[in-house]
């Protein structure tokens, strides 16, 4: 299946849904209204890729073990990818066996977001990494992304809970039960507010999948949408 193209700064694709009170500030200055694309249960006529203009952020969430670090490592070929995992396991390799990683969390984290920053910084398309619980992250990319005169894009991984801890023992690192319960509440009402056209603040589209659409992105590209531009 050939490569579908999804909102980017240069337009917004057919079937856009309705601004909404309090929405983006795209809307309430006149540009166009959030696009939302549900891919899931498509039975195999989802994409094979999506598409972004140059410069563009995309916010990867979803619970964990939905899948969205495989995503971002098997698509992610043509821009930065930010995923704060990669960074906990550059640490855990230089860290003690023996030593907790409650402990040295906190210099995970600074680690994790200083790289955001420069990425950033670069003004260069990114794929970002999110845990669903931090909106303030968003806030923070859609900010930057408005700053820079680009977009904010959002792929939501929809997966159930089972399927999540599936996912998590495959993987080898699971959360506790109080955190995956934060995960669940907040990855929910994203998921709820999406699916009514109600994107986060500065986020000018969103993707919705399930774990068989996701298996099918091969390819997550920043290109130009000029006719013959980014073949």
């Amino acid at each position: 299946m050939t490569l579908q193209r999804y909102a980017t700064t240069a337009g917004v694709a057919h079937g856009a849904m309705p601004a909404q009170p309090g929405a983006p500030e795209r809307a309430a200055s006149g540009a166009h209204a959030p696009v939302v694309r549900d891919l899931r249960e498509r039975s195999g006529r989802s994409p094979s890729g999506l598409r972004f203009a140059p410069g563009d952020v995309v916010v990867v969430s979803g619970l964990p073990g939905s899948g969205k670090s495989t995503l971002i490592r098997r698509a992610v070929t043509t821009a930065h990818a930010v995923d704060s995992q990669d960074t906990r396991d550059r640490w855990a390799r230089i860290m003690p066996r023996l030593l907790p990683y409650a402990l040295y969390r906190p210099l995970v984290r600074a680690a994790h977001y200083w790289g955001l920053w420069r990425v950033l910084r670069s003004g260069e398309s990114a794929v970002v990494h999110d845990c669903g619980t931090q909106s303030w992250v968003r806030g923070w990319l859609a900010r930057d992304a408005r700053r820079r005169g680009r977009v904010l894009h959002l792929v939501l991984l929809d997966v159930t809970p089972q399927t999540a801890r599936e996912g998590q023992r495959e993987r080898g690192r699971g959360v506790s039960g109080y955190a995956f319960a934060r995960h669940r509440r907040a990855v929910g009402k994203l998921l709820k507010a999406t699916e009514a056209g109600l994107l986060p603040p500065g986020c000018a589209s969103a993707v919705l999948l399930d774990r068989e659409s996701a298996g099918r992105i091969g390819r997550i590209t920043f290109a130009d949408r000029r006719p013959g531009a980014g073949r």
